[in-house]
C-alpha cells in the first residue's frame, strides 16, 4: 500500500480553469480569440517593419543553430570551442562559395534559356491542347475544349506581358538590388560567425527571463523540435535535389538541372517538394506531355523513397504533427512572417504541441491524485525511472546552440 503524503499543489490556472461554468469557459474562450489575432498583427506588423533586421538574425540564428553540431562534434573529440567554429564556418563558406560558382551560373543559364523558349512552349501547348480537342470530337465524346483554349490562350499572353515588364524593371534596379542584397548578406555571414562562438552566452540570457523549472524543459523541447525539423527537411532536400538532377540529366530533360535545383529548395519547406513536381511537370507538359509524365513518374519515385525510407531511418519522426496541422502552422506562418514565417512555422508549431501535451498530462496527473489521496508525486513515475539510453542523449545538452 502506497504511503500518504502532501497534496501536491495544483495550477492555480488550472484551478481557475475548472472553477467556470461551461458556459463561462466559452465566453472566456470567445474573449481571448480577438486578443490572440490582435497580438498575431501586431506581430506581422512589429516583423514588418524590421523586416530586414529580423531576417538577418534569423537566418544566422538558423545557420548557427545547424553549425553547431559539427562543433559539437569536434568539441566531444577534444577541440576547443573557438578553433572548432572557425574551422566548420570556413568550410561551410567555402561549400557555399564551391555551390554558388558552380551549379549556380549553370543554373541561371538554363533560367535564361527557359525564359527565351517558353513563348515555344506556350504554343507547343496549345497545340497539344487543339490536337486532344480534335481527338475527343472523332470518338464522339460531348466534351469541347474550345472555350477553355481561348481562355488559356488569354491569360498566357498577358502573363508573358507581366514578366516582359517585370523583366525590364529588374534590369533598371539590378546595381540597388544587388548591393542592399550583399548588405544583408555580408551582415548575415558575420552574425553567423558570431553566433557560432558566442551563440550557448546569447541564449543563457534569454531563457533566465522564464521561470526556473521551466528553463530547462523549454530549452530541450526547442532544441530537439529545431534540430528534428531543420535537420530532416535538409536531408529531404540534398537527397531529393540530387537523385532527381542526376536522373533528369541521365534521362535527358531539358532543363534538368534547373528544375531538380528548383524542386530540392522547394523541399526544404513541408508539401513544397509536391508544388515543385506539379510546376516541373506543367512546365514540362507545355513541351511535350510524354516527357511530362515520364518527370513525373521519376520525380514521384525519388520522393517517396526519400521521405519513406531515407529520412525516417535517419531521424524517426521528424515533426509528430498531423499534415493538416503541418499545413495550417504553414498557412499561419506565411500570413505573420512571409517566407521566413515558412520557415520556422512547423517547429514553433511543435513546440506548442509539446507544450499543450504537459499541460494536459499535468491535468491528468492531479486529477489522478484528487481520485486517489493515497497517491503522491513520489509514486508517479519520473523520467528517472525511465531507461537512460535516449534521455540521457536528449538532456546532455540544455543549450540551443
Amino acid at each position: 500500500m502506497l504511503s500518504s503524503g502532501p497534496k501536491t499543489p495544483k495550477n492555480r490556472l488550472l484551478s481557475w480553469w475548472e472553477s467556470l461554468t461551461p458556459l463561462s469557459r466559452l465566453l472566456a474562450i470567445a474573449l481571448a480569440a480577438p486578443l490572440t489575432v490582435l497580438n498575431a498583427w501586431a506581430f506581422s506588423e512589429i516583423f514588418g517593419y524590421f523586416e530586414s533586421l529580423s531576417a538577418t538574425v534569423l537566418v544566422a540564428s538558423l545557420l548557427a543553430f545547424l553549425l553547431n553540431y559539427p562543433v559539437s562534434w569536434l568539441e566531444a573529440r577534444g577541440t576547443q570551442r573557438e578553433p572548432a567554429a572557425i574551422l566548420v564556418f570556413l568550410v561551410a563558406l567555402l561549400l557555399l562559395v564551391g555551390l554558388g560558382v558552380t551549379l549556380l551560373p549553370l543554373a541561371l543559364t538554363q533560367a535564361q534559356q527557359l525564359y527565351s523558349r517558353l513563348p515555344e512552349w506556350l504554343d507547343s501547348g496549345q497545340r497539344q491542347l487543339v490536337m486532344l480537342d480534335e481527338r475527343i470530337d472523332t470518338m464522339g465524346w460531348p466534351i469541347s475544349l474550345d472555350a477553355f483554349i481561348a481562355q488559356i490562350n488569354d491569360r498566357l499572353k498577358g502573363q508573358l506581358q507581366t514578366i516582359a515588364s517585370q523583366a525590364l524593371n529588374l534590369t533598371v534596379n539590378l546595381a540597388v538590388f544587388t548591393v542592399a542584397k550583399l548588405v544583408d548578406v555580408l551582415l548575415t555571414v558575420i552574425s553567423t560567425f558570431y553566433l557560432i562562438q558566442h551563440g550557448r552566452d546569447v541564449w543563457s540570457s534569454l531563457i533566465e527571463w522564464l521561470p526556473a523549472k521551466i528553463q530547462q524543459p523549454f530549452s530541450n523541447t526547442l532544441r530537439l523540435s529545431f534540430q528534428n525539423y531543420f535537420i530532416g527537411q535538409l536531408i529531404i532536400a540534398i537527397c531529393m535535389g540530387v537523385g532527381l538532377i542526376s536522373l533528369f540529366v541521365l534521362l535527358k530533360v531539358p532543363f534538368g538541372l534547373l528544375f531538380g535545383l528548383t524542386i530540392g529548395a522547394m523541399a526544404l519547406i513541408p508539401f513544397g517538394g509536391t508544388v515543385g513536381i506539379a510546376l516541373v511537370t506543367l512546365l514540362v507538359a507545355l513541351r511535350d506531355i510524354g516527357s511530362a509524365l515520364q518527370v513525373l513518374a521519376v520525380a514521384l519515385v525519388v520522393q517517396q523513397i526519400v521521405e519513406n525510407l531515407i529520412a525516417p531511418r535517419v531521424l524517426g519522426s521528424v515533426t509528430g504533427l498531423n499534415p493538416f496541422w503541418v499545413f495550417i502552422s504553414l498557412l499561419t506562418g506565411a500570413r505573420v512572417g512571409g517566407l521566413l514565417g515558412v520557415v520556422v512555422a512547423v517547429p514553433t508549431a511543435v513546440v506548442i504541441k509539446e507544450a499543450l501535451e504537459v499541460v494536459r498530462e499535468a491535468r491528468a496527473a492531479g486529477d489522478t491524485t484528487q481520485k486517489d489521496p493515497h497517491l503522491t508525486t513520489e509514486s508517479v513515475i519520473s523520467v528517472k525511472d525511465l531507461p537512460q539510453e535516449n534521455t540521457d542523449k536528449e538532456t546532455s545538452t540544455t543549450q540551443l546552440f
